[in-house]
């Protein structure tokens, strides 16, 4: 129980922080479309790669740096670009954006999360490398994973659904422009990190 308990924890810590991910999460369940699925894509994916770093398999990024370096620069790539996006959105004041307007399909919308997910090296960082790391010091490391799975699920639905709360702040398309603005700022913030590193 208390490996569970760490993981649960640890897992809420490394998720929390506002990144293009949760941004991306957010921002549909203000629109509220597709909640569920991104909500559900995001909690399984972290699953996913908390399982690979739990079993071990965090080796492979150090056995193959040439992966790694790949997924940099391809997430480089995409958070400017969806960073771009996002300040073209602010400065015309879309439509789409606005709660109960038609916004993009799910298949369009799930691309861009998986996307957001994969491409990111932060993610497979906190997911793969550290919780993967800190599982191997507890005496059950697949409790450890399982409550780091369990804060994934709960973060998640958490924010894609508590977002609604935020529906009459967004009611006024001036919210949502700051909104794309700090969305944007986020996207090029995390790409400058990556090109750093």
């Amino acid at each position: 129980m208390m490996s569970y308990l760490a993981g649960l924890g640890t897992g809420l810590s490394l998720i929390v922080a506002i990144g293009a991910q949760n941004a991306f999460v957010l921002k549909q369940g203000l629109i509220r479309q597709h909640v569920f699925w991104i909500c559900l894509f995001c909690a399984v994916s972290d699953a996913a790669l908390i399982l690979l770093g739990v079993t071990g398999m965090a080796r492979i990024g150090l056995a193959a740096p040439w992966l790694v370096q790949g997924m940099r620069w391809a997430g480089v790539a995409f958070l400017i670009w969806y960073g771009a996006r996002s300040f073209r959105a602010a400065w015309r004041g879309e439509k789409a954006l606005r709660p109960g307007s038609e916004g993009a399909s799910l298949a369009k919308a799930l691309a861009m999360i998986a996307a957001l997910t994969w491409l990111n090296p932060h993610v497979w960082l906190d997911t793969v490398v550290l919780v993967g790391a800190i599982s191997a010091q507890w005496p059950q490391p697949g409790a450890f994973g399982l409550g780091a799975m369990t804060g994934s699920f709960v973060f998640f639905f958490a924010l894609g659904y508590g977002a609604r709360l935020l529906a009459p702040v967004f009611a006024r398309p001036r919210a949502w422009q700051v909104l794309e603005v700090l969305i944007g700022v986020v996207m090029w913030t995390i790409a400058v990190t990556l090109i750093a590193e």
